[in-house]
């Protein structure tokens, strides 16, 4: 053999393990490889918008197992700070970023995957049906303390709401609190679903969640001028619910790869199909 044949025959089997180890790392063709070496990202933050992240995630690995998406909650501002930060490939966020996020994180893009509303929520022996905003501001800032004062039978109001770290509780100090001070008689907690817990078996308890979170609790409508209006998907998406707002996942620059490709998921009609059924709003027709 010539030494010309020699380099041909090692040109053609080097560039034969290049595709080979292209193809087992995913990197040939617009979709995840099905080979035995998994692609991996991480979703973390908001625990609003968490249930569409993991039931997208379900669907998702199983049309391509060989994906691993790592989904977890923690509020708005960690997955704001995780993706700035580089820490998470896709943040969650309930709210929009703050002026000083912004500043620190130029970087981030916003992907507005779904709308919600903020559901006031009782136990559901609560006589209470109905609550203006008047009201609501009332108990959270401790100006009632008691359920008869708002039309309710006596017993103490126990005051439930979120940590520092969530987008839902900043939305509602800003809406509902106008930013006054949240009563220093409040329980807290780092998630919707420990809030949804504890007023289910709580009779005394008031708080607040997102759409996805009313199992076992009884959520309130706004009086409105008069006018009882409930938070369903109609009045909703028809502006006549005040209490709503975007939810949005958030990527350092523009997505590409993994993440990319669940975020096209999310946005696709499939995907779209799966916010509707986690009891939010889809964005897309």
């Amino acid at each position: 053999m010539t030494g010309k044949s020699l380099s041909g025959a090692t040109t053609v089997a080097v560039a034969g393990i290049l595709v080979a180890f292209l193809v087992a790392a995913g990197c040939v063709g617009g979709q995840p490889s099905d080979s035995s070496v998994s692609q991996q990202i991480t979703v973390t933050g908001s625990t609003t918008v968490l249930p569409i992240a993991e039931k997208a995630r379900e669907a998702f690995e199983d049309e391509y197992p060989s994906a691993g998406i790592m989904v977890s909650g923690g509020g708005s501002s960690v997955g704001i700070k995780a993706v700035g930060e580089g820490t998470a490939d896709i943040g969650m966020t309930s709210r929009d970023l703050k002026p000083e996020e912004v500043a620190g994180y130029p970087g981030i893009v916003r992907h507005h995957v779904a709308d919600d509303a903020i559901l006031l929520i009782v136990h559901p022996e609560n006589t209470v049906d109905r609550l203006t905003l008047d009201g609501a501001r009332g108990i959270y800032n401790g100006t009632y303390t008691n359920w008869n004062q708002v039309g309710g039978s006596d017993r103490q109001i126990v005051v439930v709401g979120r940590d520092s770290a969530s987008g839902t509780r900043e939305f509602f100090s800003e809406y509902v609190l106008e930013k006054e001070d949240f009563t220093k008689t409040q329980e807290e907690f780092n998630s919707n679903g420990g809030i949804q817990q504890k007023v289910s078996r709580t009779p005394g308890a008031i708080g607040y969640v997102g759409l996805g979170y009313t199992e076992g609790v009884k959520a309130l409508s706004l009086d409105i001028d008069g006018t009882a209006v409930e938070p369903t998907l109609e009045n909703i998406t028809g502006k006549n619910y005040p209490i709503s707002r975007p939810l949005f996942m958030l990527t350092n620059g523009e997505p590409d790869g993994l993440a990319r490709q669940y975020l096209d998921f999310i946005m696709s009609t499939e995907g779209q199909q799966i916010v509707a059924s986690v009891d939010y709003i889809p964005v897309q027709g």
